[in-house]
């Protein structure tokens, strides 16, 4: 990666990036399979940068909060890294699945293990793990979002957790497929309920960008303790880069080229090691659920600054 002696003027870059990308905010669809963020305004779009000090820059509705959705799935991987350690890589891959993320197939073909955390039978195994850790998975990622993010005020959608539920089949199929594998240690019923209210949490790009930040510190927190070891953090952005925008991850490493995790809410969090972190929101969706809009600003920053890690 590029060392800057100087940093970029993050503020001046994002209302760069935004105006560049104004074309396409509005493009795409919501997410329609869930009821609750199928009437989302597809006009909205907001970007954040937060440097290794907790300085935060914002454009356009950058403070607005939206369902982080998938993006949820790195906070939890590095909870469970940080208290279990390396073992959660005996039940689950680091490798890209190429297949549409709520997909049955693979785990057939590999005996109950996913292909990767970010997945969603990937992502239900490490809520899993979290909540043999912890005993209340979906409480202990609140807690540790608003501690990293420094808003108190974040929480649950309790719509957004019951339109999950009412519309879950498939990650419920999942769940029971893998622990008939007996890769899954708690009841199914508990594990379905964490999960949907840990797609629910609400954030704003600002909350997201600063709650990102430990991934950028090689593992350290807001406060200065040690979450992940260098290790651990390399291993979590490693899995972005290449699993961290669905069955378009070589498409987004080669336009964007940072570690990346989006979410169907619209939302994408990028990583520049060393550097700062990145949030940016806009709800219409393309055809692999990534936001057509936030793709491409996420592009447009890296050409202007020249951050990336390749």
């Amino acid at each position: 990666m590029e060392q800057h002696a100087v940093a970029p003027d993050y503020r001046a870059v994002l209302e760069q990036v935004a105006a560049d990308v104004a074309p396409l905010v509005g493009t795409g669809r919501p997410a329609a399979y869930i009821p609750a963020l199928a009437g989302v305004d597809p006009g909205r779009f907001g970007m954040a940068v937060a440097d290794l000090h907790g300085n935060v820059h914002g454009v356009g509705d950058w403070r607005h909060p939206f369902s982080a959705q998938s993006i949820t799935k790195v906070f939890t991987l590095a909870l469970v890294l940080a208290a279990g350690g390396d073992t959660l890589w005996r039940r689950v891959g680091r490798e890209p699945s190429g297949n549409p993320f709520n997909s049955l197939v693979q785990l057939e073909y590999e005996n109950g293990i996913p292909r990767n955390p970010f997945i969603n039978a990937g992502a239900l195994v490490v809520t899993d793990a979290l909540q043999t850790l912890t005993g209340d998975a979906s409480s202990e990622l609140l807690e540790f979002l608003r501690a990293e993010s420094g808003n108190p005020e974040l929480g649950f959608d309790a719509e957004v957790a019951a339109s999950e539920a009412a519309h879950g089949d498939r990650n419920a199929a999942l769940a029971h497929f893998m622990a008939s594998y007996g890769n899954i240690a708690g009841p199914v019923p508990a594990l379905l309920d964490h999960y949907f209210w840990q797609c629910s949490i609400e954030m704003s790009c600002a909350d997201l960008t600063l709650a990102a930040r430990f991934l950028a510190r090689h593992g350290l927190r807001a406060d200065g303790s040690r979450l992940l070891t260098r290790s651990e953090a390399k291993q979590i952005n490693a899995v972005m880069l290449t699993c961290g925008t669905y069955d378009a991850a070589g498409d987004f490493a080669h336009r964007v080229g940072l570690p990346g995790k989006s979410g169907v809410g619209g939302g994408i969090v990028a990583v520049v090691p060393g550097h700062c972190t990145l949030c940016v929101w806009s709800p219409g969706l393309d055809a692999r659920g990534n936001s057509v809009a936030g793709v491409a600003a996420l592009d447009r920053f890296t050409t202007l600054t020249g951050l990336s890690v390749f």
